[in-house]
């Protein structure tokens, strides 16, 4: 109980130093206490754009205790632009409280739990999700109606089901970019692929991501793959101290991606800069580490209409006294802008501080 009791200290320190640092490390951040777990959140289309932010479904999962149905929501979201949010008020909110920028829009009465959400690339309108079955459910959310989640609610009916596996396909679910397939993974040990749409062009995607529970992330390339797959990652990633969730590409820079691990910290990469800095305190390829959270981070998702911007979501609901948290943030374009770019604008900022100081 003593070492639960000072685990939860430590953590506690690491979120109050991280929440004193937002003002200089991210360019806007939301924080939204959830009423129940989430344990998965996608974004979905841009609907309106405004002179300071942007608004755009989002999609998220609710984890009930059984007294009312399991659902999957769809949420408005208020984006606020790059460089318009004031560094002194994003860092002021209640960890207790709902964000004004996440309004719940639809609820859809989910069979069983929804373990994983993955919207189509080629239309986002279009998503899949895992429960605890063989079965992947496939939902066009906007045509989908509106329902009231009370007890004893009739469950709404999924657009498609996909089957094929023999045993429960709970979590490992992908739509892949360049052609309206979704794969799933099952307890069946295999692997399916279903195609749901006809053919789509779209670029060819090489480099592989995945997370493994000894805490690292791998990146591999198709082409040197065998054909029974076997092969030697490119690189390999570490920088977290629990086990890998989720990894994802960034949708806006081909070398970049995050990962979420049950650390509590969710890490940008850069695999370019790999080999390039020599700095031993900091992993091979690491430029960022969201500390925002305060227990596992479930799953994220970059914003694709908006670079930059992730959606998180931890399951740190004894923190919180809710559900979990669910963090919206874009980091400081002076951290990843390249190195000249920056200089330049600091000097620039120096030069007119220097010219609006009182003459003597």
């Amino acid at each position: 109980m003593k070492e639960r009791s000072g685990s939860r200290a430590a953590v506690d320190e690491r979120y109050a130093q991280w929440k004193s640092l937002i003002p200089v490390l991210y360019d806007w951040f939301a924080n939204h206490n959830l009423v129940w777990p989430s344990l998965s959140c996608r974004w979905g289309p841009q609907f309106e754009k405004a002179t300071y932010k942007n608004r755009q479904r989002l999609y998220l999962s609710e984890q009930t205790d059984g007294s009312v149905p399991n659902t999957l929501v769809i949420a408005n979201c208020e984006v606020v632009k790059p460089r318009v949010a004031a560094a002194e008020h994003i860092s002021q909110f209640n960890e207790e409280a709902r964000s004004p920028f996440v309004k719940k829009y639809k609820t859809i009465v989910h069979p069983g739990e929804v373990n994983r959400i993955r919207e189509l690339p080629q239309n986002s309108k279009i998503i899949a999700t895992h429960t605890d079955s063989p079965d992947v459910l496939i939902w066009d959310v906007e045509a989908q109606p509106n329902r009231h989640a009370v007890l004893g609610a009739s469950e709404s009916r999924p657009d498609l089901i996909l089957t094929g596996h023999k045993e429960n396909a709970e979590f490992a679910l992908a739509m892949c970019p360049a052609e309206p397939y979704v794969l799933s993974g099952g307890k069946d040990k295999s692997v399916v692929l279903w195609s749901i749409q006809d053919h789509i062009s779209a670029l060819d995607v090489n480099y592989i991501l995945t997370g493994s529970a000894d805490n690292s992330v791998r990146m591999w390339d198709r082409r040197n793959l065998g054909s029974g797959g076997a092969g030697s990652p490119i690189h390999k990633f570490e920088g977290h101290k629990a086990a890998v969730l989720c990894v994802q590409w960034s949708p806006d820079r081909a070398s970049v991606f995050g990962s979420s691990a049950e650390d509590g910290f969710l890490n940008v990469w850069d695999h370019e800069k790999v080999g390039k800095k020599k700095n031993s305190n900091v992993p091979a390829g690491l430029f960022f580490q969201h500390a925002g959270h305060r227990d596992k981070i479930v799953d994220f998702h970059w914003n694709s209409s908006d670079p930059w911007t992730i959606v998180s979501v931890s399951d740190d609901g004894e923190s919180t006294g809710g559900g979990g948290t669910l963090q919206i943030w874009r980091m400081s374009d002076l951290i990843y802008r390249p190195e000249d770019e920056v200089l330049a604008e600091l000097e620039n900022f120096k030069a007119h501080l220097a010219s609006c100081a009182p003459k003597n």
